[in-house]
C-alpha cells in the first residue's frame, strides 16, 4: 500500500500539528531541513521504533527526505509495524522550490544531498573507467558495473551507492545525536 502523501503547501499549513522526521543523514539535514523536524536516518529507523510509535500515538507523523523516495521506503517500513506516517511529496527540495522556511542551524557543516553523492561518486568511477581502460582494457569493466548498477538502482527504486556513501563519516550519526533525537521526540 502507498503511504499517505502531502504536498508541501498543505503541511505547510498544518507543520505546528506535524511530528516531522527527516529520514536523511545528519549531514544532509544540517544543510536544511523543516523547522522543526527531528533527525532519524532511514538506516536507524528500527532503534528508532518505540520512540515513533510514541510519537505517532500522540499525532500524525510525517517523513521527510529530499526527494520523497527514502521517506516513502520508511512510512512503508513503519507501516509494517503498524505505525502509519505521512510522507512530503517531492521531500525537502519541493518544499524549499515552493518557498518554504528551511532551517539551517548556525555553526553547522554543510553537506552534499545524498543524490549529488551518488552522482559525483557514480561519475566519478565511470570517468576513472574509461580513462584507466585506455591504458589496460579490464578497467573498462568499472564503467560497465557501474553502469548495471545504475540501471538496477533505477528499476528496483534502491540505491546500494547511497547506501554505501551513507556510511561514510560526514552521513553518520553520532550516537548521542541520535540518543538526543529520541530522547526530544519522546519528550517533545
Amino acid at each position: 500500500m502507498a503511504p499517505t502523501t502531502l504536498t508541501a503547501d498543505q503541511a505547510g499549513a498544518r507543520l505546528h500539528e506535524l511530528t516531522v522526521i527527516d529520514v536523511r543523514t545528519p549531514g544532509e539535514y544540517a544543510s536544511g531541513h523543516l523547522p522543526g523536524a527531528h533527525n532519524i536516518p532511514l538506516d536507524h529507523l528500527d532503534a528508532a521504533l518505540p520512540a515513533l510509535r510514541t510519537a505517532a500515538d500522540s499525532g500524525e507523523l510525517l517523513l521527510v527526505c529530499a526527494s520523497g523516495a527514502r521517506s516513502a521506503t520508511a512510512c512503508r517500513r513503519l507501516a509494517d509495524q503498524g505505525i502509519t506516517a505521512a510522507t512530503l511529496t517531492g521531500g525537502t527540495t519541493a518544499w524549499a522550490r515552493l518557498g518554504h522556511d528551511i532551517h539551517r542551524p548556525a555553526g553547522t557543516r554543510t553537506t552534499w544531498v545524498m543524490e549529488r553523492q551518488v552522482r559525483l561518486a557514480a561519475g566519478t568511477l565511470v570517468l576513472t573507467g574509461l580513462l584507466a581502460g585506455r591504458r589496460w582494457n579490464g578497467a573498462r569493466w568499472l564503467s560497465a558495473g557501474v553502469a548495471g548498477g545504475l540501471v538496477f538502482s533505477a528499476l528496483t527504486d534502491t540505491c546500494g551507492m547511497a547506501r554505501i556513501l551513507a556510511t561514510l563519516p560526514h552521513n553518520r550519526p553520532r550516537a548521542t545525536d541520535l540518543e538526543t533525537t529520541l530522547a526530544g521526540l519522546l519528550n517533545g
